[in-house]
């Protein structure tokens, strides 16, 4: 069994559409359970010192300012562990691990980043020299617009792949065997993306796999470690994280507009897989946020 499947699989607000998602918020308190998502994820902390961090089979306490970037299906997760600071700054970097193409990863600019792309299935974890460098180019991060808030994300990646004295942190890396039929499950992503506000049935989603119903229902279980209806709700309660973060809508409105019809079932859905209530991940949430 694939070790992914002892961990909660993360789907975040990005939708295929997006580039870059930036959260930028101070908190009091840390806990986000070992997960882990396609995306690559960029995360400084700032004021941590004694939060528990857990990459691969890499666990540590962190110091006063640390920055790190996960690769693609690499569990990871934070605790506030033995950190006592009330103000915690924490900048997240989220960005699908097809934004940037193999065509352009191949040209000669972009090799320091190809290449630490392929280290980050370890966990990198940056110098604390070239984290404290960066803190006042994250920190503006969220206040940038455009191609501004692009090209300076791609900049930033760019002078991380060229910094000194990387450690790579975890001496576990993903089985991408546990990753086959991609072509397949790649179908069935994008028909649930597309319609997850509608009713979705079974049989609509086996017919675009090309399967019974039944052999779906074991390949959706051996490729997410889920069942059809707790990955229906896994993509819907995504897109209505994201909105209770970007958007000024009740709870209720995000509830029927992210395909529930039941404002109980949303929120039974939503604590089941965020483990916190939307009015608790809204407050959560509530710092600077990008996304572009």
């Amino acid at each position: 069994m694939s070790k992914l499947s002892k961990f909660y699989r993360e789907i975040p607000p990005l939708s295929p559409l997006d580039s870059f998602l930036v959260f930028d918020r101070v908190k009091d308190t840390f806990d986000f359970p070992v997960h882990y998502h396609p995306e690559f994820e960029i995360n400084f902390i700032l004021n941590g010192k004694g939060v528990k961090r857990v990459v691969g089979d890499n666990i540590e306490e962190i110091d006063s300012v640390e920055l790190v970037l996960i690769g693609s299906n690499l569990y990871h997760g934070w605790e506030l562990n033995t950190c006592t600071t009330k103000k915690i700054r924490e900048i997240t970097i989220q960005f699908h691990n097809d934004l940037f193409h193999d065509s352009l990863l191949s040209r000669r600019i972009m090799t320091p980043i190809k290449e630490m792309f392929n280290r980050s299935i370890h966990g990198i974890l940056f110098s604390k020299k070239i984290a404290e460098e960066l803190t006042p180019r994250l920190i503006k991060l969220s206040k940038l617009d455009g191609m501004d808030y692009f090209l300076e994300i791609t900049s930033i990646l760019f002078d991380l792949a060229n910094s000194r004295n990387q450690r790579l942190l975890s001496t576990y890396t993903v089985d991408y065997d546990t990753f086959e039929d991609y072509d397949k499950m790649k179908l069935v992503y994008d028909y649930v993306q597309k319609n997850f506000t509608e009713k979705i049935t079974l049989e609509d989603v086996s017919n675009v796999a090309s399967m019974t119903s039944i052999s779906f229902n074991r390949f959706i279980k051996k490729r997410t470690g889920k069942t059809f209806v707790n990955y229906i709700n896994d993509i819907r309660i995504g897109y209505a994280a994201r909105w209770l973060v970007e958007k000024d809508m009740s709870i209720s409105e995000i509830a029927f507009k992210s395909g529930f019809n039941n404002i109980a079932n949303f929120n039974r859905s939503f604590k089941a897989i965020k483990k916190r209530t939307p009015s608790q991940y809204r407050e959560d949430f509530s710092g600077l946020k990008r996304i572009l």
